[in-house]
């Protein structure tokens, strides 16, 4: 994908998520009775503003997109007239204030929720988790676990999908814990191993779980034949859905692993396919297109296999739920992810997990590429794990944040008065230096990543 592409997907993703936050905040804040005078997407110099509204609200798109506000009535930051006095948000009750500042996470919660139901409904084909050969000497092979085997419960729980197996393990794998799995082989017997993960390097908790503990998909031998064509190198040199590649440079293709082998291993180098078409055979130039993957540079020419019926039938599974199923698993996918995250910061702050799992706005936005390139549905789901990111984040008790000004109000419940100007002040210093700290590890992450993988 272009950087251009990247760039405008990862805008879009910053716009969608700022919206629904600062809308949360906007709603409550007039459903509370509290006068709006901006609603901002982005900071800085406006680059568009509209006044809507008895209020005249005023609704603008700022320079930096790096965030959004809205600014209510206040008379901590300017003069009031007194016939509005009673709509200042530091007039309102401190449980107003609460529901207002609260707002903008929970509709982070909610929208990652609308998005997990609306896919849930919709209904997608997944990979079955089907196993294949576990590498000697692995955790998995030590399990006892064979290719062809399909999980189908872990810790008794039932499992559908490829994806909600790497979830669990990834789970046991932070905690450290031992996983019971159920199964059952090509010849329907069924069996149980137990994966000890107690042992299981948490500093190495964000690489792929599944893969270095020996749980690997199985996938069956396929024919190096075109099943599908994206934009991309193989497009522009001519080829066709149902071409068979026969050799690249002269040496025989047989199967579609060796041919996407060869293709990784060779970005931006010319390579001569030779084609197989309706009985006659030629060849044809394309020069894979280099991308980055796993933390290295690999080539890509935008086509896909053919995948038998048969292979389709055993491999995959079209998971989709009736609407009240679809929430609850939503509800319940929002929640896990949330709790899931809260452990990984807390294990950051004990020295148990890496800073170097903390992630930056150049590493977002190659994410926002790379679920673009791959469909909407890829899109929405990167769109709603970085809404509950946003929402968890944002409840941190940090001053700046709104968790930090939850913080003040639950002091202020206590108390039976508002927290001092000048503690509040002392804590948004804190606070920001926190920030700044977090910011500039994500940041040399992110150049981490970017420059040597």
């Amino acid at each position: 994908m272009s950087l251009l592409h990247t760039i405008v997907a990862f805008i879009v993703a910053l716009g969608v998520l700022i919206v629904v936050h600062e809308y949360g905040h906007y709603l409550v804040a007039r459903l509370c009775g509290v006068k709006v005078l901006r609603f901002s997407v982005g900071f800085g110099r406006p680059l568009a503003l509209w006044r809507k509204g008895a209020d005249r609200t005023e609704w603008v798109i700022a320079a930096i997109p790096f965030g959004g506000y809205v600014k209510m009535l206040d008379e901590r930051e300017g003069p009031v007239a007194p016939e509005e006095a009673g709509r200042a948000f530091n007039r309102q009750s401190v449980g107003r204030r609460f529901l207002i500042v609260v707002a903008g996470p929970v509709f982070n919660f909610l929208f990652a929720i609308l998005v997990y139901a609306g896919l849930f409904m919709y209904g997608l084909p997944e990979a079955r988790p089907v196993l294949g050969e576990p590498p000697a000497g692995s955790l998995a092979a030590a399990a006892g676990l064979r290719a062809g085997d399909t999980v189908r419960a872990v810790d008794g729980a039932p499992v559908e999908t490829w994806q909600e197996l790497r979830w669990r393990v990834l789970q046991a794998a932070l905690q450290q814990q031992a996983l019971r799995l159920e199964t059952v082989n090509e010849r329907g017997h069924l069996g149980e191993a137990t994966l000890d993960l107690r042992d299981y390097p948490t500093d190495e908790v964000e690489s792929d779980a599944l893969d270095r503990v020996g749980l690997r998909l199985l996938r069956p031998k396929l024919e190096p034949v075109i099943g599908h064509l994206q934009s991309g190198p193989a497009q522009r040199a001519g080829l066709e859905v149902g071409d068979r590649v026969v050799h690249i440079g002269g040496t025989p293709v047989a199967t579609w692993e060796e041919f996407v082998r060869t293709v990784q291993q060779n970005p931006g180098t010319p390579l001569a396919f030779g084609i197989e078409r309706d009985g006659r055979r030629f060849t044809v130039e394309v020069t894979p297109e280099a991308d980055r993957a796993g933390g290295r540079q690999i080539g890509r020419v935008g086509i896909g296999p053919q995948i038998p019926r048969a292979h389709t039938e055993r491999m995959l599974i079209r998971v989709q739920h009736g609407p009240l199923e679809s929430f609850g698993r939503a509800l319940a996918k929002t929640w896990d992810i949330s709790v899931f995250s809260l452990k990984m910061l807390g294990r950051m702050l004990l020295g148990q997990v890496s800073w170097k799992h903390l992630s930056g706005p150049v590493t977002i936005a190659d994410f926002a590429g790379q679920s673009a390139q791959m469909g909407w549905i890829s899109y929405v789901t990167f769109l709603a794990l970085i809404s509950i990111s946003l929402g968890v984040l944002n409840l941190l008790p940090i001053p700046l944040l709104d968790g930090g000004h939850l913080m003040f109000y639950a002091i202020e419940v206590v108390k039976g008065t508002p927290v001092s100007e000048r503690a509040m002040e002392l804590g948004q210093r804190v606070g920001l230096a926190l920030l700044l700290v977090v910011m500039a590890f994500a940041f040399y992450n992110d150049l981490n990543r970017l420059f040597t993988g």
